[in-house]
């Protein structure tokens, strides 16, 4: 019989998996959130601490340096591991050897370097359960959510990008938040945060009029909009994402010559909205209805 770790969840938390130049964690701070943020790229996080030094100072944020690894690997004892920077996208930074291999196919390049390895339960352990959980590290926004599995108080609101090459991959990233108890989803739509507005009054801590940064996470539980779905109704919503996926992604034959990319981008300008464009997965946990 599986032991769950019993720890606090902290209604004022919001971990920031993946800060990048800390676009969501300026929000979070702003809405009067306390934060953790996480960053593997060393440069991204000196710029980071480098930026919110008044509230590091002032005990509102933590930086943690160094990249979120799963199990096996901290059970192996790796103080470090390689990181692939990337050179032309600074967000497409990875361990993930797969991921780094499509960033080359899609025209960038990586410098190799070697980072800390965090354990992420350990994270969990000495700050606390947050209230939201946001997650965007390329390629490893699953090993946040399985290490939740031995944590018996869950976030009430999670996101992660979603999967958007292999359906039976987003199958299992929602099944497995599903097995977290989390039981209404959103998929929402990145491209063009910048639009995105705070409701008002509030629904989330105080409100800011804040103005998003393209590449933000942009607004998360409740202040999202749309309306909460549950997985199967999800599941229909990610089918039809997927065939957009299909036509217009990064793989697909529309991409590969120039003639049919000018339609493409033709066709987002007329339409106003990206093709595809790429989503994130909001969930909310069933404990918050209840």
């Amino acid at each position: 019989m599986r032991e769950f770790i019993p720890l606090n969840k902290c209604s004022d938390l919001v971990y920031d998996v993946g800060m990048h130049r800390g676009e969501d964690t300026d929000f979070y701070l702003k809405k009067g959130f306390r934060v953790v943020g996480f960053e593997a790229d060393p440069d991204l996080a000196e710029h980071c601490r480098s930026r919110f030094s008044a509230e590091i100072d002032r005990g509102k944020l933590v930086v943690v340096e160094g990249a979120i690894v799963d199990r096996g690997v901290l059970d192996g004892g790796e103080k470090t591991v390689r990181f692939y920077k990337n050179t032309d996208v600074s967000v497409w930074g990875t361990v993930a050897d797969g991921w780094a291999h499509r960033n080359e196919l899609l025209g960038t390049s990586n410098d190799i370097i070697d980072v800390a390895t965090v354990d992420f339960a350990a994270c969990l352990k000495e700050f606390g359960v947050p209230y939201y959980l946001k997650i965007d590290i390329e390629g490893m926004d699953l090993v946040c959510l399985e290490t939740l599995v031995n944590f018996e108080t869950k976030p009430d609101y999670v996101s992660i990008e979603s999967e958007k090459v292999c359906f039976a991959k987003l199958l299992r990233e929602l099944e497995l938040l599903s097995t977290l108890g989390y039981g209404d989803f959103k998929a929402v739509q990145q491209s063009g945060i910048a639009r995105q507005k705070e409701p008002q009054p509030a629904r989330e801590g105080r409100y800011t009029g804040y103005r998003f940064e393209e590449g933000a996470s942009g607004l998360f539980g409740e202040e999202l909009p749309s309306s909460w779905v549950n997985v199967n109704k999800i599941i229909k919503i990610y089918r039809s994402i997927f065939l957009r996926y299909q036509l217009f992604g990064d793989y697909a034959l529309l991409r590969k010559n120039v003639v049919t990319r000018k339609l493409v981008n033709a066709l987002q300008r007329v339409l106003r909205t990206p093709l595809p464009g790429w989503y994130d997965t909001h969930a909310k946990h069933s404990s918050v209805n209840s």
